[in-house]
């Protein structure tokens, strides 16, 4: 599996962008694609986490304004990123999973859980 990552860019506060991944190889592999953010100095985050079957799961901070979705015909995932901040400002990484199980809702949060990453792209909101 091979990832791209792109849609980022500059936005005002309030604004919407969306984000792509887009996924290539053995793409039935992949058990859960995610997004992540880094800000310098500071660990990766993650921001969101698409299950095969549909189940997703979302950072407290953009609950209700992030949504993350794929289109099968596409092989893309996509992030929905609206209301955006500043503090949402960082650079955004696609991650897909391929362990058939232990996919708990504490387990999509760790970077070491996935196996191949995107390159990332840059999110910036300014206020």
């Amino acid at each position: 599996v091979q990832l791209q990552a792109s849609g980022g860019g500059l936005v005002q506060a309030g604004g919407s962008l969306r984000l792509a991944c887009a996924t290539s190889g053995h793409t039935f592999s992949w058990r859960v694609v995610s997004w992540f953010r880094q800000t310098p100095g500071k660990e990766r985050e993650f921001v969101a986490a698409l299950r095969t079957g549909g189940f997703t799961s979302y950072e407290d901070s953009v609950k209700g304004r992030f949504t993350i979705s794929s289109d099968k015909a596409k092989n893309t995932v996509y992030l929905q990123m609206n209301g955006l901040k500043p503090e949402d400002t960082a650079v955004y990484y696609c991650a897909a999973g391929l362990k058939t199980t232990g996919w708990s809702t504490s387990a999509f949060c760790g970077a070491y859980e996935y196996d191949v990453w995107g390159q990332g792209t840059q999110v910036t909101v300014s206020s």
